[in-house]
């Protein structure tokens, strides 16, 4: 193996490969304009700033700036962003009709604000609820990651509403990465919705939850087959996940599969159920435990790996 740096020629072959290689899949889906995750998490960061000043940090070359000259910078970012993520054809200087329609779209997101504020006070209040452990809204919106997560999937989904391609799913998956909640930008979800602790918490997009439910970690809303067409390919744009009515909790480990699925309202889902039919309302579904006491004589048994 030689110790050499590459020559021009390598690295202008290596660039061919790469692009030949894309152009493998390019041929029949039309490719966006390159975007990195960092202006759409800065982009969400802001907002939830606008949203909460008081429960998050301003960027420093935003916190001196005016309320509305703030909002029209972010409009503006917003406008890029979109126009990025949409298959387009548009040509310096020339007009662009998709710009016009990412204007359009972040005009309307701009002005749901209030109702997304007003979405996620309720969940912040239901975590407040729903935690003993927590001291006020401030804590929860600045630290709780099952509020981010959840703020994302609301700015997300908005933009769904909107039409928008791609930055939803971007959106979620940002902070996907940041949590290890994966909310699908596409799912329904109502109002006062706690999702605790968080980690490892699947809603896949065709969920629908109502209001008042509370999820722990762990849990899965989940498709339990995939419909194939007969050349054997997926139908898609079936309703695959589970509906959750409102005021269920469902506890850490919880699988629930299924489009047909329905989980009635008032229900408790316990840790580690396994379900893909449906239960009635006020329901209590769980595994069953098995307690048996031991003989003061049976030594006890101890593991060779105590790490």
């Amino acid at each position: 193996m030689s110790d050499l740096p590459m020559t021009s020629t390598e690295l202008t072959r290596l660039v061919e490969t790469l692009t030949e290689g894309e152009a493998l899949f390019h041929q029949s889906e039309k490719l966006v304009r390159p975007l990195t995750r960092e202006p759409i998490r800065r982009f969400m960061y802001e907002i939830q700033g606008m949203l909460f000043p008081h429960c998050a940090t301003m960027a420093p070359d935003a916190s001196d700036q005016p309320g509305a000259e703030r909002a029209g910078e972010l409009l503006w970012t917003l406008t890029g962003l979109i126009h990025r993520t949409t298959v387009h054809d548009c040509q310096a200087p020339s007009a662009c009709a998709v710009l016009d329609q990412a204007a359009f779209q972040a005009r309307q997101f701009m002005l749901a604000l209030p109702a997304i504020q007003r979405q996620a006070l309720t969940d912040a209040e239901a975590a407040y609820e729903g935690d003993p452990a927590a001291r006020g809204l401030v804590e929860i919106i600045s630290t709780y990651p099952g509020f981010y997560a959840t703020l994302a999937y609301r700015m997300a989904h908005t933009l769904v509403g909107l039409d928008v391609p791609l930055l939803p799913r971007m959106m979620t998956e940002i902070a996907h990465s940041d949590t290890g909640i994966d909310i699908h930008p596409g799912a329904t979800i109502g109002l006062y919705f706690f999702i605790d602790h968080g980690t490892g918490v699947v809603i896949g997009e065709t969920t629908e939850i109502g209001d008042r439910v509370t999820l722990y970690q762990g849990v899965t809303l989940g498709a339990l087959n995939f419909p194939h067409d007969q050349t054997g390919r997926i139908i898609r744009g079936h309703k695959r996940h589970p509906t959750i009515e409102n005021d269920v909790v469902i506890y850490s480990e919880a699988t629930i599969l299924g489009g047909d699925t329905v989980i009635g309202h008032h229900s408790v889902i316990g840790g580690n159920v396994w379900l893909t039919e449906s239960v009635p309302p006020f329901s209590k579904v769980s595994t069953k435990s098995t307690i048996a006491l031991r003989s003061r004589q049976e030594p006890e048994r101890h593991s060779d790996n105590q790490g």
